[in-house]
């Protein structure tokens, strides 16, 4: 009866996820420990065109939000498809992975996920060119994100670049 009770009390939206920021300063156990006590959230595969005001407008109606800081390409110094939500509680935090996790936000569906807390210089992109690695990579064309992946872009004839 115990584990029947124990699966009723479950909230698999909040629980934290198998990823973990390679980059993180500090062992397994404190990066575990700091996300189940975090406010921050990682917002992943937003519009490079989606804005400061309208993250903030979604994750407001889950609580009250501290402040949001826009991912931006480490060379161009544009947007780059993420953010981070600060709330002021836990609860507004646990409140936007409960219902604003996988719905749409500029006509895309976004993630979230916790953050163990931003720090200064992880704003920006970690990938080669500057963006974010997994837009290296795309091969498919996503006019929100930039067009092709950059390593796509490369490989294209020079007029197939510049038409549109």
């Amino acid at each position: 009866m115990a584990v029947k009770l124990n699966a009723l009390t479950s909230d698999s939206y909040i629980d934290v996820s198998q990823y973990r920021d390679q980059h993180f300063k500090g062992n397994r156990y404190d990066q575990e420990k700091l996300l189940k006590q975090s406010n921050t959230l990682y917002v992943g595969n937003l519009s490079f065109y989606t804005t400061e005001e309208q993250v903030h407008e979604l994750f407001s109606k889950s609580g009250d939000v501290k402040r949001i800081i826009i991912g931006l390409d480490k060379v161009k110094k544009t947007a780059c498809g993420f953010c981070f939500v600060e709330y002021y509680t836990r609860i507004g935090a646990e409140n936007a992975m409960r219902f604003i996790n996988g719905t749409r936000l500029d006509d895309r569906i976004i993630r979230t996920d916790w953050d163990a807390g931003f720090k200064e210089g992880r704003q920006y992109g970690r990938g080669k060119s500057g963006g974010q690695v997994r837009d290296e990579y795309r091969q498919d064309y996503d006019p929100a994100r930039g067009g092709y992946g950059k390593l796509a872009q490369q490989h294209r004839p020079t007029e197939a670049r510049n038409s549109f």
